[in-house]
């Protein structure tokens, strides 16, 4: 049948569209021409010159980012001024952020203050797919925080650099979902290392990227990398006012706190048993990295199946291990008892054996709830809080959401000083309710606090709304 065979020697183009002598006179003048075909090479070596080093590393990476949408409820208690009884409004405040998969089935890494007191998260695909994600474990200290989706098939993970080896000058490469624009790319140099940054005096991170590359807000969470497509650094940061002036979290500093935030340990309680150090080699390209036992715990089935330190973990059931995250996401959604294979080397032996989770000590919560010296509310206020349900200050007003308990006052404090005791039940600072002593956090920190000093405060006391100012807050 005519137009439909096609010999292996390239002439089949002409016999498919026989029955089309205009395009048969195109195809055999592109083939005969001499001329044309030098305007043809001319036209794809300019294609190639356009496919840059970043253009690729754009296409590899691209899947590998997603956009994040939040929404956070915002109660405004300035009509309780005038009466406590009248419906106070609410209202949804979005946020957005970009996070990075570190796991086919959906894990992803961003920024604490993404995440930070949100009602709602939704997290958008570079295919477009949205999907509700959920938070699994933050750092606050690190501003880390790992949330989870839930994708119809598995998610392509980010390839691993080193920022160990980063140099003055190197070209990298944002991605991001600036002001919402999802999927932004910028690009820009490493302007400086090891940059310690406060933002005020509860915030501040160590020993971060300082790049040139263009981070807006929006960016926070994404992805730093080099030209090779690997991850160097988590973005964290910019300086306010300035132009070509931003931060990011050090990748490696990043995998040793995600591991952490990860482990069974730390969320359950649970121990595979082996603690594992994290050993870069950045001499090579790609980069060689793998994950070396430093210790064995005395009586785990890690122990009982062989493993010693020293061993290079090589896999974990079907993850390929090369650095300490990938052996606490290979246990990620185990059960306890459940055997696991893991493959080790050990000089130029194969070695293997299952391990399986088993309790081992208390289970240390991922979010601690205590108020310590360290927590602004007591640093900065002066009390230390416990939450309270709707129903406690529902007298005042049926709206109101919770409040926090106030637990203790330091007598030379601001709170102190504007006369607050303990068993007030603290509703609001400014305009915005207080739930959790995040909520506070928020308002001591907020960019334009000097703008509504002195700061107006809401609290039940006797069943009775009590409202006043508090002195200057340093």
């Amino acid at each position: 049948m005519e137009g439909q065979w096609c010999p292996p020697n390239g002439y089949g183009v002409i016999m498919r569209v026989l029955s089309h002598p205009a395009a048969l006179l195109l195809i055999s003048l592109s083939l005969l021409n001499p001329a044309l075909r030098g305007e043809e090479t001319k036209s794809r070596s300019a294609t190639n010159l356009r496919r840059t080093q970043t253009v690729e590393v754009v296409d590899r990476i691209k899947a590998c980012v997603v956009n994040i949408h939040s929404e956070r409820t915002v109660t405004d208690l300035r009509s309780l001024d005038k009466n406590p009884d009248v419906a106070l409004t609410q209202h949804r405040v979005n946020g957005m952020g970009t996070g990075i998969v570190i796991d086919p089935r959906g894990y992803l890494i961003t920024n604490q203050h993404v995440v930070d007191d949100v009602q709602l998260l939704r997290v958008r695909l570079h295919d477009g797919t949205t999907l509700p994600a959920r938070i699994i474990a933050r750092d606050p200290e690190q501003d880390l925080a790992i949330i989870k989706i839930d994708p119809v098939k598995p998610l392509p993970v980010i390839p691993l650099g080193t920022s160990s080896d980063l140099m003055l000058g190197e070209p990298v490469i944002a991605i991001g979902n600036a002001f919402g624009y999802e999927h932004t790319v910028t690009t820009g140099i490493v302007s400086a290392l090891k940059r310690d940054v406060t933002l005020n005096k509860e915030v501040s991170y160590k020993s971060l990227i300082q790049t040139s590359a263009g981070i807006n807000p929006g960016n926070s969470g994404g992805p730093l990398l080099n030209v090779h497509g690997e991850l160097v650094g988590v973005n964290v940061a910019i300086r306010a006012g300035a132009q070509n002036i931003a931060f990011a979290l050090p990748i490696d500093n990043v995998l040793k706190t995600a591991s952490e935030m990860i482990s069974t340990r730390k969320r359950t309680g649970l121990s595979h048993g082996m603690v594992v150090r994290d050993m870069v080699d950045a001499a090579e390209n790609p980069i060689k990295r793998w994950a070396v036992v430093d210790r064995v715990e005395s009586g785990s089935t890690a122990e009982l199946a062989g493993f010693r330190t020293g061993d290079v973990v090589e896999k974990v059931g079907d993850v390929s291990v090369k650095c300490s995250l990938d052996v606490e996401r290979a246990f990620l959604e185990q059960s306890v008892g459940t055997k696991i294979e893991l493959v080790a080397r050990r000089s130029k032996d194969e070695v293997k054996g299952s391990i399986a989770l088993k309790a081992s000590g208390r289970a240390v919560p991922a979010i601690p709830v205590a108020a310590g010296a360290g927590d602004p509310t007591w640093k900065r206020l002066g009390i230390k809080v416990d939450t309270v349900s709707a129903e406690a200050v529902a007298k005042v007003n049926k709206d109101l959401r919770g409040g926090l308990l106030i637990t203790e006052v330091n007598s030379d404090s601001p709170a102190a000083r504007a006369g607050f005791v303990r068993g007030d039940m603290l509703i609001g600072l400014h305009q915005w309710e207080t739930i959790t002593s995040d909520n506070i956090s928020f308002v001591l920190n907020h960019p334009d606090l000097a703008s509504f000093s002195p700061v107006r405060y809401f609290l039940i006391r006797d069943g009775q709304l009590r409202r006043g100012f508090l002195p200057a807050i340093e």
